[in-house]
């Protein structure tokens, strides 16, 4: 009868489980005094917790920014590690056209280094700058052909006017006695 109580509250605790005790952060991989921030102005390659939320908002940070914003971001991204190669990529990938082949490049030669969980992320963003880059293309290809076919237009207005002046000259000869 004495032991009641204590095996009541002994069968409590099991049941729980890990539930009973308080939460603490996990830091599987993470050497003691290592942390990991979320809040780095240049996303890391780092697994954690919020390896994806930061390179999203790193993502959109150079969609939205300006070009004075995207020359002081490439400047600090002069190194040759795969963190600075690939931040410069979705860097470049929202800058001028002639700047997306160089992201295009650069994606397709590091995409294999980064963490698996932001790889897909990083092949919708060469897919999508691919696309992008198609559509620059396109929209050359049809400014070119516009061109030209403004140029034949003009040409054959001109030969048509020159027509036209023949035939008046013509008129004028035989309304003449």
């Amino acid at each position: 009868m004495h032991y009641r109580i204590p095996m009541g509250l002994l069968a409590m605790v099991l049941l729980t489980g890990c539930q009973g005790f308080p939460p603490t952060p996990y830091t599987a991989g993470q050497e003691e005094g290592e942390e990991t921030t979320c809040d780095e102005a240049i996303p890391t390659l780092k697994e954690s917790h919020c390896l994806l939320d930061a390179w999203v908002d790193f993502g959109l940070a150079s969609q939205r920014g300006d070009r004075e914003w995207r020359e002081s971001t490439l400047e600090r991204l002069q190194r040759e590690d795969s963190r600075s190669r690939l931040a410069r990529a979705v860097a470049l990938s929202w800058g001028t056209e002639s700047q997306w082949d160089q992201a295009a490049e650069i994606l397709r030669a590091d995409l294999h280094t980064a963490p698996s969980d932001l790889q897909p992320l990083l092949s919708y963003w060469l897919n999508e700058l691919e696309g992008r880059r198609a559509m620059g293309e396109k929209i050359a290809g049809s400014e070119a052909e516009r061109q030209a076919l403004a140029a034949e237009n003009k040409e054959l207005a001109d030969k048509l006017e020159a027509l036209t002046a023949i035939e008046q000259s013509i008129n004028l000869r035989q309304q003449s006695p």
